[in-house]
């Protein structure tokens, strides 16, 4: 089965099911202080999670488009991805396990859909702990269904419980995981999950329950379900594959990659490993590029990552003996292979194969200045230390075995362990920030991040007054303490129109304006004069968005902008607005940092 076939068979099904299909969101959130990029297919969904109605209804399914970095370095083995696809359905206070579970199943057995065989599948429970119960009721569907209890496992709340070992306040429950054998001889009667033969497919994940600031776990009074069924790994098990590597969705790449290099992928270790990492990290640029909110390389935030992705993208290629720039016709590879699902990057080739030509020559002239650094440091010591090349790595995008492929030239060594000990340092440094990004996700819509949310409609239409209507938002980060707001404009923002934007939103907040929404198609929203993203994804919902409105029909409206919420009932409630910052992010792009003061007395 290839990735487009598993595509259109799972939209088909949860449509014949009364599902609206829904467009894959942005890889970069709007509006979501918790993540860098969309990592997860509920990312997009929260504000309707957490009950905002949808355009769409009760009854979602999606092909979501992720991205994750916590693991860049662990990319090139066996299961590893930067880019990857999630399959998903969502009952919004609608359907709940039974169906949930039952359609599952239907999916992944009926002869109509994957048609697997029974004997190929075990899935997991929640286990129970003193905060929660054991989820008998989704063992005992699992049960009627034919599942025999030898594979069904109960496992805790790091496993079988969303968010993972639930430490953060706000909508969670527990979860069953469907598990697809993959070793050469029958699976064995009784499921043991530690068997790495056993491949998680499917996640249903049912929000029961809503987690206080005390810690205290109250039932909900609507319930919500999410399933993600990973795109990559279910098209390499039905394929009969032991990799993701081997499917439709890496193999044309490999060629491209075969023609440049003059090497066969899977001639060795080295030459495998090699590729896996060009091809997935060229892959998640041009989608990252190829986005509608598309991010160019930089040193801050989703721009960063994505330069180390090219970047790295370009060492690999190195090893792999490419003379000169290849990234743009690997580029074309992937824009071939994923436009008619994901159209944004059709749209957009042009800027992906220029950015990633800037940048992977810029990345090459930086190579030089290392390999000059790298001689620098070896001629002062006679050697290069661990801790030399870990210095080399982080500053100048330096492979490690590319320092030690010098330093063997010069008759020396690397100290692994000591590069490893820094390597390390800075893993957990990097991790411990992943995490706490992740912190907020489902949990932070706390009144201080949604004050600062309503801000930015204000500051969004206050910048357009001010500087003209070439002003559009570029990406959008909110804390507890601060908004960050990027947009366009092509030079610095001078300090009397800075104290013009930060009068006007004060005006609207001091006026104390309702903020309400309506449901309205693309052509109504245009003529409401509302901004936002007109794409033609909405057809797909009927035309309906969401469209929110600071003001009233008979005083006029002061912002009117496409969002999904969550917003402030009055702008009275933020207090006060301050701007704290104005700079330059890139090339046409500044950003505004601000505060609110919180609601007025």
């Amino acid at each position: 089965m290839t990735g487009s076939e598993l595509r259109a068979l799972f939209l088909r099904f949860y449509q014949e099911r009364g599902h609206t299909i829904i467009p894959s969101a942005s890889l970069v959130p709007e509006n979501d202080p918790s993540v860098l990029f969309t990592t997860a297919g509920m990312h997009p969904l929260v504000p309707f999670l957490l009950g905002e109605p949808h355009p769409g209804g009760t009854r979602l399914a999606d092909v979501q488009k992720c991205i994750r970095t916590g693991d860049i370095e662990e990319v090139g083995d066996n299961r590893h991805l930067t880019f990857f696809e999630m399959l998903g359905n969502w009952s919004l206070g609608d359907y709940f396990k039974d169906d949930a579970i039952r359609w599952s199943w239907e999916f992944l057995t009926g002869k109509k859909w994957l048609n697997i065989k029974p004997a190929k599948l075990a899935v997991t429970v929640f286990a129970g702990d003193p905060d929660a119960p054991r989820d008998e009721e989704s063992a005992a569907i699992w049960k009627s269904l034919g599942v025999p209890e030898t594979r069904i496992a109960y496992l805790g709340k790091d496993d079988n419980w969303w968010p993972a070992g639930g430490k953060h306040p706000g909508p969670q429950g527990p979860d069953t995981e469907m598990f697809y054998w993959t070793g050469d001889a029958p699976a064995p009667e009784t499921f043991d999950p530690k068997d790495e033969r056993w491949v998680e497919i499917w996640n249903d994940v049912f929000m029961q329950f809503a987690k206080t600031p005390e810690g205290t776990l109250v039932p909900l009074a609507k319930k919500n379900v999410d399933t993600g069924l990973g795109l990559e790994r279910t098209v390499a098990v039905l394929s009969g594959k032991k990799t993701v590597f081997e499917t439709d969705l890496f193999l044309p790449l490999f060629a491209v990659l075969e023609t440049l290099s003059g090497k066969n992928y899977g001639a060795d270790e080295a030459t495998t490993r090699a590729m896996r990492i060009v091809a997935d990290h060229v892959k998640a640029a041009v989608m990252i590029l190829g986005d509608d909110r598309g991010v160019t390389p930089s040193n801050v935030d989703q721009g960063y990552v994505l330069r180390r992705l090219i970047r790295r993208a370009v060492r690999f290629g190195r090893q792999l003996g490419i003379q000169g720039e290849f990234c743009v016709p690997l580029a074309d590879e992937v824009v071939r292979m994923y436009q008619d699902a994901y159209p944004d990057v059709g749209r957009n080739r042009e800027r992906v194969a220029t950015e990633l030509l800037k940048e992977e020559q810029k990345f090459r002239r930086t190579l030089e200045h290392g390999l000059k650094e790298f001689e620098k440091l070896f001629a002062k010591n006679g050697a290069i230390t661990g801790e030399d090349a870990f210095v080399l790595y982080t500053t100048y995008g330096f492979p490690l075995e590319l320092t030690e492929e010098l330093a063997r030239e010069r008759g020396q060594g690397v100290d692994r362990e000591s590069f490893q000990a820094e390597f390390k340092k800075h893993q957990d440094l990097s991790r411990a920030g992943s995490e706490q990004k992740f912190a907020g996700g489902l949990a932070d819509h706390s009144e201080e991040v949604v004050r600062l949310h309503t801000a930015t409609h204000l500051l969004h239409r206050a910048l357009k007054n001010v500087l003209g209507d070439h002003v559009m938002q570029k990406g959008s980060n909110i804390t507890r303490e601060r908004l960050r707001f990027d947009f366009t404009n092509p030079e610095k923002v001078t300090a009397e129109q800075l104290a013009e934007v930060e009068r006007q939103v004060n005006q609207a907040i001091a006026d104390d304006l309702p903020m309400n929404y309506d449901e309205m198609t693309t052509e109504e929203a245009k003529a409401a004069g509302a901004i936002g993203y007109f794409d033609d994804k909405y057809a797909q919902l009927g035309g309906k968005i969401k469209v929110y409105r600071a003001g009233s029909p008979d005083k006029g409206y002061f912002s009117v902008e496409i969002c999904g919420g969550p917003h402030v009932t009055h702008t009275g409630d933020l207090g006060g607005f301050k701007i704290q910052k104005e700079e330059a992010v890139a090339a046409g792009i500044r950003r505004i940092k601000a505060a609110v003061t919180g609601p007025k007395a």
